[in-house]
C-alpha cells in the first residue's frame, strides 16, 4: 500500500521518519511530504500534496493542527481512502471534515498500529 507521511523529517529521532522505515519495513510503499525536502535519505520526498503519485491509499499526519487545517483543500482534493492522526496531530475540524466526504479517519499512533499488525 502506498502511504503519505505528511510531515516527514529527516532527523532520526522524529517520529515522521520513525514511520517512514516502519511502514517500509512492513512492505509499504512510503513518501514523504514536505516542501523543504527534495530527499530524505533514499525515500522519496515531495513537496506538496497535489506531487504525490496516483494510488496513494492513506496519508499519516505528523504536523500540528494549524498546519494541517492549512492544507485540508489539498488533503480533501486528493481523495485519500485513510487519514491518521498521531498523537500531538490531531485536528477535529480537518477529521470531521474528512469523515463528512467518507474517508477514514483515525485518531491513532502508526508506530502503534504497525507493532500491533492494525495497520
Amino acid at each position: 500500500m502506498k502511504v503519505a507521511v505528511l510531515g516527514a523529517s529527516p532527523k532520526a529521532d522524529r517520529y515522521a521518519n520513525i514511520a517512514l522505515h516502519r511502514l517500509q519495513d512492513a512492505g509499504h510503499e512510503a513518501i514523504g511530504v514536505n516542501p523543504a525536502l527534495p530527499d530524505l535519505g533514499g525515500f522519496p520526498c515531495v513537496a506538496a500534496i497535489g506531487d504525490l503519485p496516483d494510488g496513494v491509499d492513506t496519508v499519516t499526519v505528523y504536523l500540528g493542527g494549524a498546519r494541517s487545517q492549512e492544507l485540508a483543500d489539498q488533503i480533501l482534493i486528493y481523495g485519500f481512502r485513510r487519514a491518521i492522526f498521531n498523537p500531538g496531530a490531531e485536528n477535529p475540524e480537518l477529521e470531521r471534515t474528512l469523515s463528512d466526504a467518507g474517508v477514514e479517519v483515525l485518531e491513532g499512533c502508526t508506530l502503534v498500529m504497525l507493532s500491533t499488525r492494525q495497520f
